[in-house]
């Protein structure tokens, strides 16, 4: 099944050259991102940036489609629209998706452009307590064989994006994460190996009000242009929205 998503479109001085995807967590309904107001946070910014709020739901995750699915649904359409810049943003099963995006595209390629995760499941606790216990993701020797469990290739490839390991095109990376999260030990594993400035930390647990206080520190701090924008209105679709090229 195609992805259901509901773009906003911003109306800026400028054309907005950028889109920013938002996953949601499990149980999530991308509705919620409006509700809790996401998309507002990106219009008091000012990004220049169009929203599409993307339903990928535990099926896609279950199933192993979602890297296909953003591709064909989101990212290959968006580009083919025009869009210059596309940045995955994900929140707790979200951001795994957008890392899993992130991975399993080839490394010269430039599919998306950045990352921002909000307290991202990163897999097995006992896997980021390895790494930890090896002195970081620096000394860690990353995955023993190419069919290794799917988050140690996951830290793995973290690695070597965080300048660990010989990689390829290295993705820009801004984590965030509540103290009190569930998922706080391995956002701090991997908080220690990012630039101070694109880590941020609130206090509170795995739940909404963490969230917004991260986005909206998290939000200004993407590099992409300002304009003088305003969202339009939701419109439910199952593809990427159109844009004039």
């Amino acid at each position: 099944m195609p992805l259901r998503t509901i773009a906003v479109p911003m109306a800026c001085a400028t054309q907005a050259d950028t889109l920013l995807v938002l996953l949601p967590g499990i149980g999530s309904d991308p509705q919620e991102f409006l509700d809790e107001g996401f998309v507002e946070t990106v219009r008091e910014t000012g990004l220049a940036a169009d929203v599409l709020l993307v339903d990928a739901h535990r099926a896609y995750y279950d199933q192993r489609s979602i890297v296909d699915r953003l591709r064909e649904d989101v990212v290959r359409p968006a580009r083919a629209r025009g869009y210059g810049r596309v940045w995955l943003a994900g929140v707790s099963l979200g951001g795994l998706g957008a890392l899993l995006y992130a991975q399993a595209s080839p490394p010269a390629a430039a599919e998306v452009d950045g990352l921002l995760l909000i307290a991202p499941y990163l897999g097995e606790w006992l896997t980021a307590q390895e790494i930890r216990t090896a002195g970081g993701l620096e000394r860690w020797p990353g995955p023993a064989t190419p069919d290794a469990a799917f988050d140690v290739l996951l830290w793995g490839w973290l690695k070597e994006q965080t300048g660990g390991g010989a990689g390829g095109r290295q993705q820009p990376i801004l984590l965030g994460y509540g103290t009190g999260d569930r998922f706080a030990y391995s956002a701090e594993v991997l908080a220690k190996s990012l630039p101070a400035s694109q880590v941020f930390t609130t206090p509170g647990g795995h739940d909404w009000p963490s969230w917004r206080a991260l986005w909206r520190r998290m939000v200004p701090a993407l590099p992409i242009a300002r304009g003088t924008c305003t969202p339009g209105p939701p419109a439910a679709t199952v593809q990427v929205p159109l844009r004039s090229p």
